[in-house]
């Protein structure tokens, strides 16, 4: 009884032939040069890296060849489950789509090991089609306004950005020194708010600079994918 339950769990399956490996290496190739190009086309910036699009393809054909030595045969499949359980991965990811994209790579390369070549394509253009429709979503812009001047300035200073910005310029932080003659205002708002504020009253560092008492001005842009 023991010895036919082992021969249940060593030979399932025959082995490949050279054919059908080679046949799913070359199906696993050309579904993760679309995995790479869509993940080119869906990142841009910073957030963009050339070495982790290329180990997305090096994870498709990984997978694929793990799949082809274990195939349908319980007792490699448990000791590759072993094996990974013990390898601890710590790559930081930097954008949360990454995540995505190396489950699609995963999920490819599955699928290709085991031949299921029709799953495979169907499953990774409807990936594909998705990331392109929403890939370029892009959270707006926040700009933050520095602005130092005296105490003179103060009040000239909260009439500007409230006539500039219609109300929608958020004062995060008001500071004001010891002896009272130095004041700091730091405002939040959107990129998309000041481009329109500019297009009706001009450059908007012209128009805080026209303030009496204003010494130093600075536009900081809160983009995600830098600070990511």
């Amino acid at each position: 009884m023991r010895e036919l339950l082992f021969e249940s769990l060593v030979n399932t399956t025959e082995s490949m032939t050279l054919q059908e490996v080679i046949l799913n290496f070359i199906a696993a190739a050309i579904i993760a040069c679309l995995i790479y190009v869509s993940y080119r086309a869906s990142h841009s910036g910073a957030v963009y890296s050339e070495r982790f699009n290329v180990s997305l393809i090096m994870l498709t054909l990984i997978t694929t060849l793990v799949m082809n030595v274990i195939g349908n045969n319980i007792a490699l499949s448990l000791g590759m489950v072993g094996a990974l359980s013990i390898v601890r991965f710590r790559t930081a990811i930097k954008d949360p789509r990454d995540t995505a994209y190396i489950f699609w790579a995963i999920a490819v390369g599955i699928c290709c090991g085991v031949s299921d070549y029709l799953i495979a394509a169907i499953g990774s253009a409807v990936i594909f089609a998705f990331l392109l429709l929403f890939g370029f979503v892009r959270n707006n812009e926040r700009i933050m306004i520095v602005i130092n001047g005296n105490s003179k300035a103060q009040e000239e200073i909260e009439k500007k950005m409230e006539t500039l910005f219609v109300g929608k310029a958020l004062m995060r932080v008001h500071n004001v020194s010891v002896e009272g003659q130095v004041s700091e205002y730091i405002y939040e708002v959107s990129d998309k708010i000041v481009r329109k504020s500019e297009n009706i009253n001009g450059p908007l560092r012209s128009n805080l600079s026209a303030i009496e008492g204003v010494s130093q001005i600075s536009i900081v842009r809160q983009d995600d994918e830098v600070n990511q």
